[in-house]
């Protein structure tokens, strides 16, 4: 495995070396985890701090509300709005207290506000109680991300079971249906709706079945209401990433060991992406002066995946 440091630079400065030569590539080093899995114990940690990224007051006066804000992409997420000026609320599970607190930390060292809201987003009520919290103690909200997810690897068929295709759908789907009608009432023109999706939403996936059928159910569900929210000013998109380095591929997982060195070598950019790599297509997707004209499409940072069969 390839390791780089020293990839940053103070403000102003031109950075050592170009983003793409900056991450880590294959064979990656990892040790297993339990759910829910915590990015503070990952032997090769996800690189979230985006030190090549300038802000530009995008989002200044914002609140955002980020689920699985307190590691891997969304992590990254909350860094980089708040970077751009945001306050920002984060909803993890409360066994990913460690990571919400790393999280909340680097959001802080940004200058702004972070809220956390531990619970679990399959009841319906905490999703509503997320809101309405983060509406109250951060005095609004503009932008929703739905990103927490639930992740079920399969080696064959047989493995794949209703509990957690159950577990995966009220994850992946229902809490992102909860969440927008929860926010609807206190969206407006100018702020977005954006979820996370998948590559393997596009293409299907032969070891993660239920997972690829959720991430393509919340494709088709934003291009569904886009239209609808769009006739209230509100923009509603997606962003679907290609294999990305976090903690959701190493927690009770069935993965072989040879799947996770080597992942996203199939990529024309041959290593997995990370979480920094793939944070700005959010902030692009919130920023009503960037995409005041993109609603309904889901933006694929991929590596080059672009084979759907």
């Amino acid at each position: 495995m390839v390791e780089r440091e020293g990839t940053g630079g103070g403000p102003g400065e031109r950075p050592a070396m170009p983003q793409e030569e900056a991450e880590i590539s294959p064979p990656y080093r990892f040790r297993r985890q339990q759910r829910p899995g915590l990015e503070a114990e990952m032997e090769v940690r996800p690189r979230y701090l985006a030190p090549h990224y300038r802000g530009s007051g995008k989002l200044a006066g914002k609140v955002a509300l980020i689920t699985g804000g307190d590691s891997g992409i969304g992590r990254s997420v909350a860094v980089l709005y708040a970077r751009e000026g945001a306050d920002v609320a984060i909803v993890h599970l409360p066994g990913e207290e460690p990571d919400a607190q790393e999280a909340r930390q680097a959001v802080e060292d940004e200058g702004r506000v972070c809220l956390l809201l531990p619970g679990d987003l399959c009841d319906p009520s905490f999703c509503a109680d997320a809101v309405e919290r983060t509406v109250a103690e951060l005095g609004g909200l503009n932008v929703l991300v739905s990103n927490a997810a639930y992740l079920n690897s399969q080696n064959d068929l047989s493995d794949l079971n209703a509990e957690d295709f159950d577990r995966v759908f009220k994850t992946n789907v229902y809490a992102y249906f909860h969440l927008v009608t929860a926010a609807l009432p206190h969206l407006s023109h100018g702020d977005a709706v954006i979820a996370t999706a998948s590559e393997e939403a596009l293409k299907g996936s032969d070891m993660m079945m239920d997972y690829a059928a959720s991430k393509a159910a919340v494709v088709a569900f934003t291009k569904s209401i886009a239209s609808h929210l769009a006739e209230r000013g509100i923009r509603a998109n997606v962003v679907s990433p290609g294999p990305t380095w976090t903690v959701l591929n190493l927690a009770g997982q069935r993965f072989p060991d040879s799947y996770l060195r080597e992942l996203g070598s199939t990529s024309p950019m041959g290593r997995v992406a990370q979480p920094e790599e793939v944070a700005p297509a959010y902030v692009y997707l919130a920023s009503d002066a960037d995409s005041s004209f993109t609603v309904g499409e889901m933006i694929a940072v991929t590596g080059g995946l672009t084979d759907t069969r």
